[in-house]
């Protein structure tokens, strides 16, 4: 735990100092980039910032893969969208097979 929450700290550091550097900032504004400046407002401390991060790192496989099942599950019941969402990706990918 301490090893990630340390991970995290660097990883959010970097960020910052990315942030610094840049001279676009609408090209780089994401969720770590607004609770960053949240912290640079005052409205978050550097801990509430780390804390989100990681959170939303650890919580993010799990909320992807339930949503992920559930989406399948529909596309399953639904064989009429299955086959627009077919025609959609050959017609963008074409024939070329599929690559995860």
């Amino acid at each position: 735990s301490k090893d990630l929450k340390g991970a995290m700290e660097t990883l959010i550091d970097q960020k910052r100092q990315k942030l610094s550097t840049v001279e676009k900032l609408d090209e780089h504004m994401d969720f770590a980039s607004q609770l960053i400046f949240a912290q640079n407002r005052g409205d978050l401390t550097a801990e509430n910032v780390n804390q989100c991060v990681l959170e939303m790192m650890i919580a993010a496989p799990d909320t992807l893969s339930v949503t992920l099942f559930f989406m399948l599950i529909l596309i399953a019941e639904h064989p009429t969208v299955e086959e627009e969402m077919m025609r959609e990706i050959e017609a963008v990918v074409g024939k070329q097979e599929l690559q995860a």
